[in-house]
């Protein structure tokens, strides 16, 4: 495993698995930075958001965080899993005002709520059948194609 601050291992490898956070609707600022970096690769991308992650904020949040990568990367598969909301952002929230767009509303704090408890077993029991079929296929792949 390599940090997103130490990429220059990536170059040795055959295939990266780039995991974020969810900060606006896309990969966090770190990671951004990071996946510029990477080029050429085969890529898998896991992310956590506070979202539900059968939502479309969260479906959109991957495809522009598969759009971050550098020049020539495949993105063989995505994998996202809710995860708690940073405490600072909801505290922000419950400060706005009642029509600001990340006011708090019933449906809004619940998904607070549920966030809380996630990533959870399940939601890692899942993140590693994703891994496991991403690794599978990039086998059978190197295999057909020698």
């Amino acid at each position: 495993m390599v940090s997103a601050v130490d990429l220059d291992q990536v170059t040795d490898y055959d295939l990266v698995f780039m995991g974020y956070w969810v900060d606006k609707g896309t990969a966090d600022a770190t990671a951004q930075e990071a996946m510029a970096k990477i080029k050429g690769k085969p890529v898998a991308i896991f992310s956590t958001s506070g979202a539900y992650p059968d939502s479309q904020h969260a479906k959109a949040s991957l495809e522009r965080g598969a759009s971050c990568f550098g020049k020539g990367c495949t993105v063989l598969g995505s994998f996202i899993c809710q995860g708690a909301v940073d405490p600072e952002f909801i505290q922000r929230a419950m400060e706005r005002p009642p029509d600001h767009h990340h006011a708090p509303s019933p449906e809004r704090i619940k998904r607070w709520h549920d966030a809380a408890s996630h990533p959870d077993e399940t939601d890692l029991e899942n993140a590693t059948a994703f891994a496991r079929g991403i690794m599978e296929g990039f086998v059978r792949s190197l295999t057909t194609e020698g």
